[in-house]
Formats: structure tokens, C-alpha cells, sequence
């Protein structure tokens, strides 16, 4: 199976730099790991609903371009889904068994998915209520695959 991570912006921290790093090379033995990076838009400060709007699209457009065909998408939003570990993992799995043999997984920025984006998605999922940082989204996505992966297989893992 493919999975692709589309993601706004870019990972600055050396410690996240490490962590996905560390989970892209342990996934490496159960998928295809392809992650793909496009670029933020500066927020201006005080900006008000237009000028949001106006970014999300923005960012909006440059994820819906490196979306196929081909990919059953998952968006991450906060008002999505919300699955514990091994719903994860069984959906994962389901998902191969039906022949969606590429999921790409979206992680929008500070501001969020565009409408644009959320419209393309096969469905939205939920990690918490709570916000986080898109670099730490990334690397709790990559933890949370690999601990599907594990999963499936029947492998052990931490709980």
C-alpha cells in the first residue's frame, strides 16, 4: 500500500526533523511512505475572515494539485471523525481489502483546510478536539500509522 502525507509547510524543528524521520524509516517495511510538503502562506497579523479565507484557498489549490486520481483522501480537521487506535488500524486495513490501494492523508496549516479541500476528501478525521501545531500533527500521524501497521500484523507495540 501507498501512503501519501500532504502537508502545508514545512518541518522546522530539529527534534520533529527526527521523530518523522525516525517513523517514515520504520513504516518503511509495511508501505510506500511519500510525504509531500507545500508551501504556507504568511498570515498577516489582525488578518481578518476574507484574508483567511484567501490563504486557505491559496494553500488549498497547491494541495489539491498533488492529490490523485488514484488516492482515497483523508483530511484531518477537528470537527472530523474520531477513531481510537485500532479503529484506525481496522479502517486501514479495510481499506486495502476494498482496493484503495493509496491513501493520502491531509494536514492543513495554523489555519486549517480550505472548503476546497475538505469537498475532495473521502472523509475527515478527527485526532482530538484540541489543536496542534502542524509539524507535531505530522509526526502523531506517522506514530499513529506505524502503530496501525504494527497492529494489523498482530505485532506487539507500547499501549
Amino acid at each position: 500500500m501507498k501512503i501519501s502525507i500532504i502537508c502545508v509547510g514545512k518541518i522546522k524543528e530539529d527534534f520533529f526533523k527526527k521523530a518523522a524521520a525516525e517513523y517514515g524509516k520504520r513504516l518503511s517495511r509495511y508501505c510506500k511512505l511519500n510525504i509531500m510538503e507545500v508551501a504556507d502562506e504568511k498570515t498577516p497579523e489582525g488578518a481578518g475572515e476574507a484574508a483567511i479565507n484567501r490563504i486557505k484557498e491559496k494553500e488549498g489549490e497547491r494541495i489539491l494539485r498533488l492529490i490523485g486520481d488514484d488516492m482515497y483522501v483523508i483530511a484531518l480537521a477537528i470537527d472530523g471523525n474520531m477513531m481510537d487506535s485500532p479503529e484506525l488500524a481496522g479502517h486501514i486495513e479495510h481499506l486495502g481489502i476494498m482496493g484503495k490501494g493509496h491513501i493520502a492523508f491531509i494536514i492543513g496549516g495554523s489555519l486549517g483546510l480550505s472548503a476546497q479541500v475538505l469537498k475532495r476528501a473521502d472523509e475527515i478525521l478527527s485526532f482530538s478536539k484540541m489543536t496542534f501545531p502542524h509539524q507535531l500533527m505530522r509526526v502523531i500521524l506517522l506514530e499513529q500509522i506505524y502503530r496501525s501497521y504494527r497492529i494489523i500484523h498482530g505485532e506487539p507495540y507500547h499501549k
